[in-house]
Parts: C-alpha cells; sequence; structure tokens
C-alpha cells in the first residue's frame, strides 16, 4: 500500500478545507510548527505518521482512510495474517506496516516497523508529533533517543513515552531492527 504523498497531502487539505480552518490554525490546534506543517501539506516533506495519527484523530477519520482513500468497515475485530499487513510508505529508511488498517474507530495505531540496517551510518533524524508511543523490539539492535536521551534496545526491550519530546531511532549492528510501535 504504497500512498503518491500527494494524494496523503490532498486528502489532509480537503479535510481541513472542509472544517474551513488554516493550516496555521490546525498546526497550532495540534501543537505543531506552522511552517512545518505547511511543508509537509505542501508535500516538500513527508508527514510523519505519528502526525497523520493526530490529523486522524482531529477529523475523526481512520488512519487508514487518510493514508489510502478507503473508508475502515470492521468494528468487532480485524484479523492481519502474517505478512499480509499493508505497508504505510512514509521514510524511507523505515518500512511500516500497519496491524490493524481496517478497524474502525481505533483507540491506538498498531504498527511493525523495520529500521534498515543502512540507518546506522546516518545521523538520528528525530520528529515530534502529539500523543504518546510504545515500541517493543521484536529482533535486531535499535538505538532510540527520546528527549535527547539516547538508549539502546535489544529484543524484547521495550519503552513508552511522550512523542513530542524529539524522538528518532537507528538500527545498530550493520542489521534491520524491527519492533512493534503502537501510537496513541
Amino acid at each position: 500500500m504504497k500512498e503518491d504523498v500527494k494524494e496523503i497531502t490532498a486528502r489532509v487539505r480537503v479535510l481541513r478545507e472542509i472544517e474551513e480552518i488554516s493550516a496555521e490554525i490546525l498546526a497550532r490546534e495540534l501543537g505543531l510548527d506552522p511552517a512545518e506543517y505547511n511543508a509537509w501539506e505542501s508535500g516538500e516533506k513527508d508527514f510523519p505518521i505519528g502526525v497523520l495519527v493526530e490529523i486522524a484523530a482531529r477529523f475523526k477519520v481512520d488512519l487508514s482512510e487518510l493514508v489510502s482513500g478507503a473508508a475502515s468497515k470492521l468494528k468487532t475485530f480485524c484479523l492481519t495474517r502474517a505478512d499480509q499487513a499493508p505497508e504505510v510508505s512514509r521514510r524511507p529508511m523505515y518500512a511500516y506496516w500497519n496491524l490493524a488498517y481496517n478497524f474502525h474507530r481505533k483507540k491506538a495505531e498498531p504498527f511493525l516497523v523495520e529500521a534498515n540496517p543502512e540507518t546506522e551510518n546516518k545521523p538520528l533524524s528525530l520528529n515530534t508529533h502529539p500523543g504518546q508511543e510504545f515500541n517493543y523490539v521484536l529482533e535486531g539492535r535499535l538505538l532510540i533517543s527520546v528527549g535527547g536521551h539516547e538508549m539502546e534496545l535489544n529484543p524484547g526491550d521495550c519503552i513508552y513515552y511522550d512523542s513530542s519530546e524529539p524522538h528518532g531511532m537507528k538500527a545498530l549492528g550493520g542489521k534491520a531492527a524491527r519492533f512493534l510501535a503502537f501510537v496513541f
């Protein structure tokens, strides 16, 4: 499910325009820098997944609908079989798979995330978004920075944090790191 950035930004813009609010007002409501928000909505930069979660919550639409344009329908449960979760392509250094893509009105967005091994040799890319996040490492080693604190996580380690703090992660040891990420 690799969606074109232009389609996502167009859906965000339409939601905002339906409610007749400016990009600056929406950015302030979400606690975001208006200039950075404008770079995302214009398509100059990709929206971080956490910001898309917040935008979806703000406009009371499901993240999968915002990203794919298709409405979620399931209300009792959503079963996602191994290797069948749709990929949400957001940033080249990470692969995200939406684990509950078709469940209507989720309270959290669960993802399987893979930080590719090339991230180890690059500077940590930090982002912020309103809400909270929980990460649980499944395999590989992961360097995570939250609010200026760097920690190394190994399989079985987990962290829960305020995602309005600058945070980022990268794989260590020349191998991909896979982890579960829940964005609330």
